[in-house]
């Protein structure tokens, strides 16, 4: 298969066949996928505008009863090191949060069998009352697993949840939606077929999400292109999803070990997310995984976006990776890969351009 005339085509955003992405990461020269992944994102934001985000991750339990091979952020029960924030720990960092002009806070931990959705609703309806944020949380693992707790439907679940505070569901647990890898390095997480039902039914019910994809583990480059390929057929259906967001294993104090995939490689894959995901308008580069250095080049490979400057972020500190950034640096780092830089919120509202 000739690769420049897969380029051309994509080009033009004509849409890609699952067989073209897999010749793109065998042979496509990855400066050409850069400039025409580049051009795409320029055809859907002509105003050279790229965007970020001030939010925090709150992980308010690292209880887990999946124990992922690839997570270095969970501990069981009776662990020394377990833990369930209080209400009061929680407000605390949305107090701070706030205080640092911050618009999201995304609520994600472990699958605690101790908590109800009660202690969901509670929390959710404790942060509003109290707090003027967009509550962007719980991944559908998580979701899953209130629902069958309670005894009751995904959509009973959402519902429940929505009316407590709920705004936006985050796309984790995705990690590569081929149910072979899952079976390797989280067999007792939900199916990917689980995954996108939780999708599908938030955006059945008006509430928007993200999607994301963790590659590197021991998928092939068929199985992230299948992913994507799941991803795309349902963004067709629904129209759901705000963003796109790739990042890779990080292997440090994980049970799964191995390699990290090198920039190289995580740059190709953003850069043929763009391409294949015709349908999706905002694709974000990860700095948190990456460094700020490849999380400027993703600004050049497909990417409008490079997510929050994360006030907090527990998951990936877990793995021994930890890339800090103020929002001065992220807006210098912007101004510098010659794009212009603006603040956002969850559904990717301008909120403050820096000229």
């Amino acid at each position: 298969m000739n690769t420049k005339t897969v380029l051309e085509k994509a080009s033009v955003q004509k849409r890609l066949s699952f067989d073209e992405a897999v010749a793109l990461f065998a042979y496509a020269d990855l400066l050409e996928l850069g400039e025409v992944s580049d051009a795409v994102r320029r055809q859907k934001h002509p105003e050279e505008i790229v965007t970020f985000l001030i939010d925090r991750n709150i992980n308010y339990t690292n209880i887990c009863r999946n124990q992922c091979s690839f997570c270095a952020f969970y501990r069981p029960k009776g662990h020394p090191e377990a833990y369930v924030l209080s209400g009061e720990e929680i407000e605390k960092k949305i107090e701070e949060t706030v205080q640092l002009s911050g618009t999201q806070v995304m609520l994600q931990g472990g699958i605690n069998p101790d908590l109800t959705i009660e202690y969901y609703t509670k929390m959710f309806s404790g942060i509003k009352d109290k707090f003027n944020i967009r509550i962007h949380s719980l991944s559908p693992p998580e979701i899953v697993y209130i629902a069958e707790s309670s005894g009751i439907t995904l959509e009973e679940t959402l519902k429940a949840l929505v009316n407590a505070g709920l705004d936006s569901l985050p796309g984790g647990g995705a990690e590569v939606l081929v149910d072979r890898v899952r079976q390797k390095i989280s067999p007792k997480k939900i199916s990917s077929s689980q995954w996108l039902e939780v999708m599908e039914e938030a955006h059945r019910l008006n509430l928007r999400t993200t999607a994301t994809m963790m590659f590197g583990t021991v998928e092939t480059v068929g199985e992230r292109i299948l992913h994507l390929q799941k991803i795309r057929d349902l963004q067709d259906r629904t129209g759901g999803f705000m963003s796109f967001i790739p990042w890779t294993f990080q292997p440090g104090n994980t049970p799964l070990g191995g390699k990290p995939v090198s920039s190289l490689e995580y740059l190709r894959t953003l850069a043929i997310s763009r391409l294949f995901l015709d349908n999706f308008s905002n694709v974000q580069g990860s700095w948190v995984t990456q460094g700020k250095d490849i999380g400027q080049l993703c600004l050049s490979f497909g990417a409008n976006d490079l997510g929050s400057i994360m006030i907090e972020e527990n998951v990936v500190r877990a793995a021994g990776i930890s890339h800090r950034i103020t929002v001065e640096e992220m807006v210098d780092l912007m101004k510098k890969a010659g794009k212009i830089p603006a603040q956002r919120d969850t559904e990717f509202n301008i909120l403050r351009v820096y000229e």
